[in-house]
């Protein structure tokens, strides 16, 4: 029987980037769960650049995958980010001083790995009712696998376990994640001729620095429980202009902003538009466009929740919030009861430094094996 060490260094070796198809990784999971006879159901969708995307739920014997309702679903993507550059290898796994190092070690590989041994170890008669397991696609860019899930009513749970490295504290708590894209438009002139055009870029400039300003004052105690314990703002791209000679007609930046639970969605892009607005009012001649991209709610369960209290007692660990996005924002308006939880470290992950503790999986599998077992 295969331990979870055994099914991530396999796992690894599976190369899953969010670019290209997830069904290797479905198959060998699927093929696990089918070793422990469990049902699976798969739901099949076609991305907008043709290439396919799985999404597989999963269930005990004597249960129906098919049945949205559950009332403890675990849920894990199969997708990573790129290997960073250079990173020759990120699919050549190897084990180091008790931990595994390669592309999607604890993000989120590592927890998918434990999942498939908790099932294949533990008896087919000892699992809960209710219980399922929904692995996602697409995750990295943008939760769109766990999106289409909720979208096509395919699952419907009451407690919700996401798969996340938090170095096996039980995350009460998460920031959402919004992404958005300012366009500013100018005037293309030569640049030995300033005033018969207009540069975009110099816009954009005081744009940014006025949304700098105002994330400033986002700066205090608003949710204790996060660090920073605020709605944090980036503008993390930026692009225009077509030559070193002409002004630019036009500048591009992505803006993304992580809020704390229970802000109102529209008020980072309420803020970003009175900015723009004032720019209008100060110059007419100045034009902009703002698209919101992405806008996912944080999450929060409350501290004396049944399966906060469940976890913090397997684990020995105290509850936390993250400062990361991930798919519970997705769920958070239906489930009751929200963790996320996972081996290894995030401050490791989408770099050649990304590893997992094999004492953590261990840890993570009696975890995960005590939530599934019936009463």
């Amino acid at each position: 029987m295969k331990t979870a060490a055994d099914h991530l260094l396999e796992l690894i070796r599976i190369p899953s980037d969010s670019s290209r198809s997830n069904r290797s990784v479905i198959e060998y999971a699927q093929e696990a769960f089918c070793n422990a006879q469990w049902s699976t159901a798969l739901s099949i969708d076609i991305d907008s650049l043709g290439i396919e995307k799985i999404n597989l739920i999963a269930a005990p014997a004597g249960q129906n995958p098919e049945m949205p309702n559950a009332d403890l679903a675990f849920l894990c993507h199969t997708d990573t980010v790129p290997p960073a550059h250079g990173w020759t290898a990120a699919l050549a796994p190897f084990v180091d001083a008790g931990v595994i190092y390669g592309c999607g070690a604890c993000d989120v590989k590592g927890f998918l790995a434990c999942l498939l041994c908790a099932a294949t170890e533990m008896s087919k008669d000892s699992f809960r009712p209710g219980l399922r397991v929904a692995l996602t696609a697409d995750e990295e860019i943008g939760c769109l696998g766990s999106q289409r899930l909720l979208q096509k009513g395919k699952l419907l749970p009451r407690t919700l376990v996401i798969g996340e490295p938090t170095s096996l504290h039980p995350a009460r708590a998460g920031k959402g994640y919004c992404l958005g894209e300012m366009t500013i438009f100018g005037a293309e002139a030569h640049s030995a001729h300033p005033r018969q055009g207009r540069s975009a870029i110099y816009d954009a400039a005081r744009v940014i620095q006025a949304i700098e300003e105002f994330a400033k004052q986002l700066v205090g105690p608003k949710n204790l429980f996060f660090d920073p314990a605020h709605t944090t703002i980036n503008i993390g791209t930026i692009s225009g202009g077509t030559a070193k000679n002409v002004i630019p007609a036009e500048c591009r930046f992505l803006v993304e902003w992580r809020p704390v639970p229970g802000e109102t969605a529209d008020y980072i892009p309420a803020a970003i538009e009175r900015i723009c607005k004032q720019m209008t009012q100060d110059d007419a001649a100045f034009r902009s466009d703002f698209k919101i991209l992405r806008q996912q709610r944080g999450f929060e369960t409350a501290p004396d929740s049944n399966l906060v209290h469940t976890m913090e007692h397997l684990t020995g660990r105290d509850s936390i919030a993250i400062s990361f996005g991930s798919e519970a924002s997705v769920f958070a308006s239906l489930a009751e009861e929200i963790v996320v939880f996972g081996p290894g470290d995030m401050r490791t992950a989408h770099s050649p430094r990304e590893c997992v503790a094999l004492a953590e999986l261990k840890e993570a599998v009696l975890c995960i094996k005590a939530l599934m077992q019936k009463e």
